[in-house]
Order: structure tokens, then C-alpha cells, then sequence
């Protein structure tokens, strides 16, 4: 198994591993982005995320995305936007290069947290996160405002 940098030419197969993902979330139907969407925000001048895959006899088996955010309290951060392994290809040790890699980038870069959402009731990956060290809170909620909220903002606040 290889764990590389993401090319241009392996965003069909991440973006296939994203529908992966949202048919296992529940939300088969909630991707839009599409293959030319990820190849320009993840391969323009100032990227928008990068990419971690792991590829095994030249197959791409999982993928890590994240990106830097700012945190006014810790300042840089890394954000796991997403970790998905093929269903056909867990347990093959695939997830854990992955997470090791993009924990091994946050020290490389010297960012103070790395950051990612889990959903409560994904509690194989809650019970991994917390015994690698990692702490789920509890006490915190994530907040989300899609384009249509977006929308009904500025058309009701103009």
C-alpha cells in the first residue's frame, strides 16, 4: 500500500469515494460537487483542500481531504473534511495510514489541533478516535448553513 499526495488524475476516483461516503452517511443524493469542481479547487494557484490517497497495485483504495483552517484560540488547524476507505477494502489497514498521514502533516506543519466532525451514531469510528487519543465532544454542535439558508438570508436581511 502507497499513501500519496492526491494528482488531478485521481479526482474521479476520490470523487467516487465521496458518493461512497454519502451513500454510507444516509445522504446518497447530497453531493453536487462534481470531478471538475475538485480539480479546480484542489489544483489551482491557492488550492482550497489537499488530498491524501491510498493506492494498492494501482488502485485507489481510500482517501484523506483535508485543509488548513485558523483558529483564533489555537491558531493554524488542519480540517479532515473526510476519511473513507472502499467498504470492499476496510480492514486491510487502509484508514489507519490515512488518519496516521494527515496527523503526521498537522506535526509536520506545526498546526496546534486537527479538527473533524464524526457522526453520533458511527460509533466504530468514535470508539477508534478515542483510542488513538483523540477526544469527541460532547458539548459542541455543528452548524451548517446550506445555499438555500444562504439565499433566504440575504433576501430577507437586504
Amino acid at each position: 500500500m502507497i499513501i500519496r499526495k492526491a494528482l488531478k488524475k485521481d479526482m474521479p476516483c476520490v470523487l467516487e469515494l465521496i458518493q461512497e461516503l454519502a451513500v454510507f452517511e444516509k445522504e446518497p443524493d447530497a453531493v453536487v460537487v462534481t470531478v471538475d469542481d475538485l480539480v479546480r479547487d484542489g489544483f489551482s494557484e491557492q488550492p482550497l483542500f489537499q488530498c491524501f490517497v491510498a493506492e494498492v497495485e494501482n488502485e485507489i483504495i481510500g482517501m484523506a481531504l483535508f485543509y488548513y483552517r485558523y483558529s483564533t484560540w489555537k491558531g493554524k488547524t488542519i480540517h479532515l473534511e473526510d476519511l473513507i476507505v472502499k467498504e470492499s477494502k476496510r480492514g486491510t489497514g487502509a484508514g489507519f495510514a490515512l488518519y496516521k498521514e494527515i496527523i503526521q502533516q498537522g506535526k509536520a506543519e506545526n498546526v496546534r489541533r486537527i479538527e473533524w466532525n464524526v457522526l453520533d451514531w458511527n460509533t466504530p469510528a468514535i470508539d477508534f478516535y478515542e483510542k488513538s487519543g483523540a477526544k469527541v465532544l460532547g458539548d459542541w454542535r455543528v452548524v451548517h448553513m446550506d445555499e438555500n439558508g444562504i439565499k433566504n438570508f440575504i433576501s430577507l436581511n437586504t
